[in-house]
């Protein structure tokens, strides 16, 4: 029995409202499971050889291509495939499949399959950190996956079992991909999903070919007092550039947990470390233990704290440092300090990553500033001259921001509260425990038992929201907008930037009723008994890592914070009105949403300001009726794909093709045979049963807006983005049907708030137009870069990070949109934006139209005699015109420089391979109009130059370049080194740092130059002239001489041989008679006459024969 009284209506109406949420929302599901099943995709990673076998999954160890595909390639004779090209194969591959109503199902497979089914997986590359050594650029590969059946035995004709698989592929420099698998739009209604793919370099292979973390051992058991009732520890990370994560805290053990999955699954590792405890006069130490409080990961390194121990672990990443630069165990750092904390930088740069170690004891208030570039680590201390616990000096480069008050302000009911000086305090003491540091907003938090925000590092505000007897022990942050809290005791409270309310997630009457519809629907995230391991935020959302209890088991998953649904639920236990309408009472919801729609209009094409380039690949085409592939064909795909990234990194050369595309070259040969390939096939005739079409491989540079905004906006100098928001307005908060408002009246209902980072940096113009027919207003809005805060950089390098916040007033934490996907929160609009020169612009030399140019000018063109289609040759006595192009890799747009340049030789050579560097000392005197040592390399009629006069300025409308080789120039008297004239390799640098204000980009090319016909010098020429006239005056005497002394000669010679033939014959005849006398006496006188005779005429013969002579 209720106890009577006015209060009992109120209460009853309230258990009602909770009571009917709770139906109507169950309702709402039940619908959504009815029309739209909840599938999911569901992907592993398999090597080469586990494909097509069920129940196999891989870790992401192998980090280069396994082997050539010469044996799969070299049958297809018939299609568009190079056979001199060599087609490599990553070592994994994608497999996917869906399951829907978490109930994986066959059937539901290859019902996909057969309704034309195919999932589309985009990967996106993470750029790397070391832009020095790689190329900062945002890559992405969309590919469909190929059906395949397994490889098990199966009873039926066609398929059993079966998955799509698409290769993994790999990039130089990158350890961190997203895998989003998304539904060509046919079969089954399948959301997108995300997957973190990343690179394990803290695995190595044993000798019987397991796989075995170098950081320690694997612990398999998961003893229920390493996670429960223990408190939640931050998750330490760089943003979006570290593969695997590590989160330490497990009591009294040397462990943690450690991911490559952003925890879809974890593994517990003991670690191999010394486990030493020093104490000492200079660290006092009270107790030890075995417990690793800090963990920070970064792109390749991991770094732990125990004690006051600090250590690192480098792992093993070909892909990043281009050889084993892994440590191969842990290693003690800071060994002679005491340190007390380890902090982290969430972001990088100049290149490097870092990480902060405090200090305790004698030593206490420095900071030791850990550096890590390409895995190896370094750490300075600062301040350099004395602690900060003694005070701050100038020279330390310290300045003291801000003094925190004593006590706690009196904020008297508000929201929040400026710190001025004259407001009065508490009695509660602030007991500050940490800063926060957003770079996108500039918004510092101050945290401890209290909360302080600031913008500008001067005027901090206090937020009244969170109580005083609470105590912040960390906060995770989106860097999106918004800020998640965690306290002492667990609870879970949440900010929106640009707000000054503050909402306690957990504990609170919305996550019971969460939970409680979770429960009904017998969600296997949610136990009785569970303890929250860590809070962070993944792709702007905010998860739990938390160890679940049920029936003794226990089990770490992670799982989503429904940070909208829970916002909605705590409105309608406060916005309600009871109403009197006859003899009964009428519940009301009070909807304080200012609008009812808000879409995003007029979006402009995403990749010129997200800089993302996008490649696209489809499987080759099967010629088997069911249209599954095989191994071959797996294979065929893995080099084609393979091949496609090749080509886009060697694209990047000095010298521009005459077509501005990377995939150009593949195909150039082959485009006009691919109706005859397309008749093999239509014939089932290709090799192998393979097609390739070729334009299947190609790069997208017309994506479309997805009606939302980019997750990142690049502005280069002077350049803006625009977009409009459609506000329908909501009229009066009771009525069902909204009331048609005048003008005024919507303009006063509906406004729209921009809050700007940096407005020195960023202009916004919003302008307005009222819709009063349909009761709505739109807002255009326009970003602009104000010229004025940035340098010139590189592409990619040293970008400035800022942001826009474009919010309706009075929608924060009571606007949503029911979408698909979830609630969806509205009227908060966080832009982050990076100004300076935006990654994928180049400067390319132009040599197609700089020869024809040339030709043109010069009224001819001569080319070397070895004819080179990649470098040709320009004549030295022409006046020489280059030409440049600059190419966006994104958009595909290619056009003429027309902004200034500065045109320098810094080296070269006579042949390729005796090119040399020049100093700066040689470039000064080789190109400086200045210069008085005559040793200038060229020459122009400009009169333009830089500030200093040190070097020329160029542009597209130069008069040109003539070469002069002066006397003290490297190229001057070069040796020709055959008959041809002489030839010079010039390394070329082109720049428009500092002469060139249209632009942020510091463009600079350097590309070799082949000059031919160098003359020689006066006195080398004489040398070669006497030379060669020596040279022709002996030939001419001895060909005088040879003619005169002809005659004398061949009668010599023929005397000469008459006298050796004479000899010959001589001899021949006594050898002769002395063999007669031995056979008869009578024959002997015979032979003597005969002899006689014989003498007689060979005697005259020579005499006759001279008279003839």
């Amino acid at each position: 029995m209720y106890p009577a009284g006015p209060a009992w209506p109120r209460l009853r109406i309230l258990r009602a409202l909770w009571a009917l949420l709770a139906v109507l929302f169950a309702s709402w599901r039940l619908w959504a499971f009815q029309d739209i099943q909840e599938c999911t995709w569901q992907v592993v990673l398999n090597k080469f050889e586990t494909v097509g076998k069920n129940g196999m999954s891989d870790r992401f160890f192998h980090q280069q291509p396994v082997a050539t595909l010469d044996s799969v390639f070299r049958p297809l004779v018939d299609a568009p495939t190079d056979q001199g090209e060599k087609y490599l194969s990553f070592p994994y591959y994608l497999k996917i499949n869906y399951s829907c109503n978490g109930e994986s199902s066959e059937a539901q497979v290859r019902k996909g399959h057969l309704t034309g089914l195919k999932p589309v997986v985009l990967v996106t590359f993470q750029s790397p950190v070391n832009f020095h050594h790689w190329k900062i650029e945002q890559l992405q590969i969309q590919m469909e996956a190929a059906p395949f059946r397994s490889e098990e035995q199966c009873t039926a004709e066609q398929v059993c079992v079966m998955s799509w698989y698409t290769p993994m592929p790999i990039k130089n420099g990158s350890v961190l991909m997203r895998v989003d698998v998304s539904s060509n739009g046919l079969g089954p209604f399948i959301p997108t999903k995300r997957f973190q793919v990343n690179i394990n370099g803290f695995l190595q292979r044993q000798q019987d070919n397991t796989l075995h973390f170098t950081v320690g051992n694997e612990i398999f058991n998961l003893i229920p007092r390493y996670f429960m009732n223990v408190p939640s520890r931050p998750l330490w990370y760089t943003v979006d550039q570290a593969p695997v994560l590590i989160l330490g805290g497990i009591p009294e053990e040397k462990s943690v947990l450690l991911t490559d999955t952003s925890f879809k699954d974890s593994f517990l590792v003991e670690l191999n470390i010394d486990s030493c405890w020093v104490g000492s006069f200079y660290c006092p130490q009270a107790i030890f233990t075995a417990t690793i409080y800090d963990a920070i990961a970064t792109e390749s390194t991991l770094f732990i704290r125990q004690n006051q121990l600090v250590y690192y672990f480098t792992g093993t990443y070909l892909t990043l440092h281009e050889s084993n630069h892994g440590s191969g165990s842990w290693v003690r750092v800071l060994a002679n300090e005491c340190i007390k904390s380890l902090c982290p930088v969430h972001f990088h740069s100049n290149g490097s990553e870092y990480v902060m170690a405090l200090t305790s004891g004698k030593r206490e208030g420095y900071v030791h500033f850990g550096t890590i570039t390409d895995g190896h680590v370094s750490f300075q201390v600062l301040p350099k001259h004395r602690s900060v616990c003694k005070g701050i000096q100038v020279s330390d480069n310290l300045v003291i921001l801000y003094t925190i008050p004593e006590f706690i302000p009196d904020a008297r009911g508000l929201e929040f509260l400026m710190i001025l000086g004259t407001e009065s305090y508490t009695n509660f003491t602030m007991v500050p425990k940490g800063m926060f540091y957003n770079p996108y907003n500039n918004l510092l938090f101050i945290w401890g038992n209290f909360l302080l925000q600031s913008y500008n590092n001067e005027n901090f505000i206090y937020l009244a929201d969170f109580p005083k007897d609470q105590s912040i022990k960390y906060l995770v942050n989106s860097f999106h907008g918004e800020t998640a809290i965690v306290t002492e005791t667990e609870e879970i409270w949440y900010l929106l930037e640009g707000s000054y309310r503050m909402y306690r997630l957990f504990p609170s009457k919305a996550w019971e009723v969460h939970v409680s519809l979770q429960v009904m629907q017998q969600s296997s995230f949610y136990t009785r008994i569970e303890t929250m391991v860590t809070l962070f935020y993944e792709d702007h959302q905010l998860y739990q890592l938390v160890y679940l209890m049920n029936g003794g088991q226990g089990r770490l998953v992670k799982r989503l914070v429904p940070v909208e649904q829970l916002l909605m639920y705590q409105q309608p236990g406060s916005h309600y009105l009871l109403e009197q309408r006859g003899n009964h009472l009428t519940l009301s919801f009070a909807n304080f949403c200012p609008f009812t729609v808000m879409r995003l209009r007029d979006l402009p094409n995403p990749q010129i300001y997200t800089r993302q380039e996008r490649y696209r690949a489809h499987p080759p085409r099967v010629l088997e009726p069911s249209g599954f592939h095989d191994q071959n064909s797996l294979a065929v795909y893995q080099g084609l794909v393979y091949y496609l990234l090749f080509l886009h990194s060697k694209y990047h050369k000095p010298y521009a093709d005459p077509v501005h595309d990377s995939t150009w070259r593949w195909w150039k040969n082959k485009k006009v045979d691919q109706d005859y390939y397309f008749y093999l096939a239509s014939n089932l005739q290709s090799a192998s049963n393979v097609y390739i079409d070729m334009a299947s491989y190609e790069k997208i540079y017309d994506l479309k807006a997805e009606h939302e905004l980019p997750e990142r906006i690049y502005l280069d100098k002077g350049t803006s983005y625009g977009f409009s928001i459609f506000v329908t307005v909501r009229g009066h908060s009771l009525e069902f049907q909204p009331e048609l408002l005048t003008t005024l009246e919507l303009r006063s209902k509906v406004d729209l708030g921009v809050v700007l980072a940096d407005a020195d940096c960023i202009e916004v113009v919003v302008n307005q137009k009222v819709l009063i027919n349909r009761n709505s207003v739109l807002f255009w809005v326009t970003l602009r870069d104000k010229r004025s805060c940035f340098d010139q950089g590189l592409s990619g390098h040293h970008l400035m990070k800022t942001s826009v916040l474009v919010k309706v007033v009075g929608a924060v934490g009571h606007c949503f949109q029911n979408t698909h996907r979830g609630l969806h929160m509205q009227g908060n609009l966080m832009i982050p934006l990076l100004i300076g020169c935006p990654p994928g612009k180049r400067l390319a030399f132009d040599i197609t139209y700089t020869v024809e140019y040339n030709r043109l000018q010069n009224k001819h063109y001569f080319d070397c005699v070895h004819v080179d289609p990649e470098m040709p040759c320009f004549l030295f006595r022409d006046t020489f015109y280059p030409f440049f192009l600059i190419q966006d890799l994104v958009t595909g747009e290619s056009g003429s420089f027309q902004g200034s340049y500065v045109f320098k030789v810094v080296g070269g050579g006579p042949t390729m391979d005796t090119l040399i560097e020049y100093s700066e000392e040689e470039i000064y005197r080789f190109n400086s109009p200045l210069d008085k040592t005559n040793s200038l390399i060229w020459t122009t009629k400009n009169t333009t130059t830089t500030k200093d006069s040190a070097f020329n300025i160029m542009t597209h409308q130069s008069l040109g370049i003539e070469w002069l080789c002066l006397e003290n120039s490297p190229c001057h008297d070069t040796i020709p080194h055959s008959i041809f004239a002489p030839e010079f390799f010039f390394k070329v640098l082109v720049s428009n740092r500092g002469v060139d204000k249209s632009t942020y980009c510091d463009h600079q090319l350097i590309f070799l130059l082949h000059i031919h016909g160098l003359p020689l010098s006066a006195e080398r020429a004489l040398f070669i002239l006497m030379v060669s006239f020596i040279v022709f005056i002996g030939l001419v005497s001895l060909y005088i001489i040879f003619c005169l002394l002809l005659t004398p000669m061949v009668k010599a010679c023929n005397i000469l041989r008459w006298k050796i033939n004479n000899i010959i014959t001589s001899e021949s005849y006594y050898t002769y008679k002395s063999s007669s006398r031995i056979f008869s006496g009578t024959s002997g006188t015979k032979s003597r006459a005969s002899s006689s005779i014989g003498s007689s005429i060979s005697s005259k013969e020579p005499s006759e024969k001279q008279s003839i002579t």
